[in-house]
């Protein structure tokens, strides 16, 4: 399919589907050939960017030690009655 810019703009969505879908889209500007619209092939596949994911969560979870408790990180500002020091 061969569109002007012009008419193209009002279209956009519809010819970014038409292109994803495997039509062939090029914009045309004063009667030439100035762009093609093709799908941008995925850098990553699924199964790498699950085998990414897993890894660096095993990497983080070696990493995470166990610190104080959340609950008593701010003993040290008060003292035995609970007033502040």
């Amino acid at each position: 399919m061969r569109i002007s810019v012009t008419e193209a703009k009002g279209q956009l969505t519809d010819l970014v589907r038409r292109a994803q879908a495997g039509d062939e889209v090029i914009l045309t500007r004063h009667g030439h050939a100035a762009v093609q619209l093709v799908p941008v092939k995925p850098l990553v596949d699924a199964k790498s960017r699950k085998a990414v994911i897993a890894a660096v969560r095993l990497s983080a979870a070696a990493k995470a030690t166990a610190g104080a408790d959340a609950a008593r990180s701010q003993d040290f500002l008060y003292d035995e009655n609970g007033l502040p020091r």
